[in-house]
């Protein structure tokens, strides 16, 4: 009887670890400054890592895809918003840069639309949404 509860308070607090790994908000990654350009360095692989960037608006932004993969759906990243569809060589590491005018968010993906990411343009001296 109590190696039965036992059982189903670990399979409980696994099913609760698994499912907050997944779905708990994720903290956006702020650009750092490298004179007047923002940067940020996302590394390819599986994924976007980190996937949500926070710049500020009327800067410049310098997004370095370190691309650490061969498979084709990581071969682009397309900002449909800007206009961008930017071809990310295997193993190498590949600058977009642009200069976002007004705050909102540009999401951008992979060339098989699999792979997501988003930076959130905030106001000229904003602060992060959360």
């Amino acid at each position: 009887m109590v190696g039965n509860i036992v059982v189903i308070l670990v399979a409980l607090l696994v099913s609760v670890a698994i499912i907050w790994y997944f779905f708990a908000p994720r903290k956006a990654a702020q650009a750092s400054r490298e004179g007047a350009v923002q940067t940020a360095h996302i590394v390819v692989k599986g994924g976007y890592t980190p996937a949500e960037i926070d710049v500020e608006a009327g800067s410049p932004v310098r997004l370095q895809f370190d691309r650490q993969e061969d498979g084709e759906c990581s071969s682009h990243v397309i900002f449909g918003d800007l206009g961008i569809d930017q071809t990310l060589p295997p193993f190498k590491t590949t600058n977009v840069e642009f200069t976002p005018q007004k705050p909102g968010d540009l999401p951008y993906a992979c060339g098989m639309n699999m792979l997501h990411g988003i930076v959130h343009v905030l106001p000229k001296g904003g602060k992060n949404k959360g």
